[in-house]
């Protein structure tokens, strides 16, 4: 395979259009097969997450801290791991990247106790930021500018594919084997990821970027996330002083994060950005989207196995509806994505979405829950990939990656908070109603919500061009 590889490289190498097709081609399956490998931890290890809190004694929405924190070190550094790619090479950095996730997946893995799953998670969120951004740039700078709307789509529907595997490889390995299992997969896969990445990706660079990471920077946004979050997994334990005096101190902190970007030489958010109204929109949209789509599956995860009494691997094959029906979105998005409005197709989609979640917080009987499912998987999913590829269509070309970056990072960031809520709000609610109605109540609160926001958001798309 890697001899296979090697020779479309050299043939990639040459200046025939054939060597330029067959470059961009190997680039594809390579920021697939990485956003392949992101994607399956993700959707794999919600499956696990019961099991792996009996082991280690503690409550699965205690233990949502394994998603949480995973996705909120993510949110932080995923502008510095993209703009390392430009400085220093995209190529060598994404295998970097690769390393890092690799290794903490197996630290997790072997981790003794939840905390330290949490601390190698933490870990593994700092290579997911560097594999992202990056598998996203090396498909913008292989294919020509009509068609990355199209290959940036098609590279989150091939990835998406472990959307569809996840639910059950997770839920079937956690029952049959062991839930350690879902992350020491992790370790052969990133081995076989650089491989791909050294053998069909050509090295690039953005010699126009600083030339240097606002860290002051970094560490108050990375601390703002952390109080924020800490404060809202205090709310359970019903500690008003402390819950809101943590929580304005993070408040503080990303204000000062805020005012150190206005007056940085080369700060790590152009903030700038936010006078473009589209890219505003579009942010705010896919924000929506994928908040309501990681509290949903969350949600369904815990209902499922805890609420329900099913089986991991059970549980992920009912989760299949949503996670095909996410897979699908991706291509679909890239393709539609070039002839309609970007924004009012997201609205219209998280509308929808909306409707589906609140059908599936209803609580029936398959008849129901399965189209419930898969109209809130695709509809989000839509959602999800068209915030990514619509920074495409609503900034200068220049500043596509700094643009995809920082929508991302408020893209993920909110999510991770928005799912340490929804685990202290299920947790709290649970004492008074039950675990079963607590679920279906926070998944009705979130489907409502997305329908009011991506409604309004919807308005003012419309209005404007």
């Amino acid at each position: 395979m890697l001899l296979r590889l090697h020779h479309f490289r050299h043939l990639a190498g040459s200046a025939s259009p054939h060597g330029a097709a067959a470059q961009a081609k190997l680039t594809l399956v390579a920021a697939s097969f990485c956003i392949f490998l992101v994607q399956l931890d993700f959707f794999a290890l919600n499956l696990a997450l019961p099991k792996m809190a009996s082991e280690l004694r503690t409550s699965p929405t205690n233990l949502q801290w394994v998603i949480s924190a995973y996705m909120l070190s993510l949110a932080a550094f995923l502008i510095p791991g993209g703009r390392l790619g430009d400085i220093l090479g995209r190529r060598r950095i994404l295998m970097v990247g690769l390393v890092i996730f690799g290794l903490s997946s197996l630290g997790a893995a072997l981790a003794p106790n939840a905390g330290t799953v949490i601390a190698f998670r933490t870990v593994q969120g700092v290579g997911s930021a560097i594999i992202f951004p990056l598998a996203i740039a090396i498909v913008t700078n292989a294919f020509p500018a009509e068609r990355v709307k199209r290959a940036i789509g098609y590279a989150y529907g091939i990835g998406a594919v472990s959307m569809a595997l996840g639910p059950p490889f997770g839920g079937g390995i956690t029952e049959l084997v062991v839930w350690r299992v879902v992350l020491l997969v992790n370790v052969p896969l990133s081995i076989i990821a650089i491989a791909i990445v050294a053998a069909g990706v050509r090295e690039s660079r953005d010699p126009t970027v600083p030339r240097s990471i606002d860290l002051p920077g970094l560490a108050l946004v990375a601390a703002g996330i952390a109080l924020v979050t800490l404060a809202v997994d205090l709310a359970s334990s019903w500690q008003p002083l402390a819950t809101a005096g943590i929580a304005v101190v993070g408040l503080l902190v990303l204000v000062a994060f805020v005012q150190r970007e206005r007056l940085a030489k080369y700060p790590l958010v152009n903030l700038e950005l936010f006078r473009n109204r589209p890219y505003v929109m579009v942010t705010l949209m896919g924000t929506v989207a994928n908040l309501a789509l990681v509290i949903g599956v969350f949600g369904s995860t815990v209902y499922l196995q805890q609420a329900e009494g099913r089986s991991p691997l059970a549980a992920g094959l009912i989760l299949l509806a949503a996670s095909v029906a996410t897979g699908i979105a991706g291509p679909i998005s890239g393709r539609i994505g070039e002839h309609l409005n970007i924004p009012v197709v997201m609205g219209i989609t998280a509308v929808t979405g909306g409707i589906g979640l609140f059908v599936v917080a209803l609580g029936g009987g398959f008849e129901t829950y399965l189209p419930g499912l898969a109209l809130f998987g695709f509809s989000y999913g839509v959602g999800y990939a068209m915030s990514n590829i619509g920074t495409q269509s609503v900034v200068a070309r220049e500043l596509v990656g700094e643009a995809s970056g920082v929508t991302l990072a408020i893209v993920i960031g909110v999510s991770g908070l928005a799912v340490a809520a929804a685990a202290t709000l299920i947790d709290i609610q649970s004492r008074s109603m039950g675990l079963t109605e607590a679920i279906e109540d926070i998944m009705r609160w979130t489907a409502a919500g997305s329908i009011v926001a991506s409604g309004l958001l919807l308005l003012v798309a419309r209005r404007r061009p």
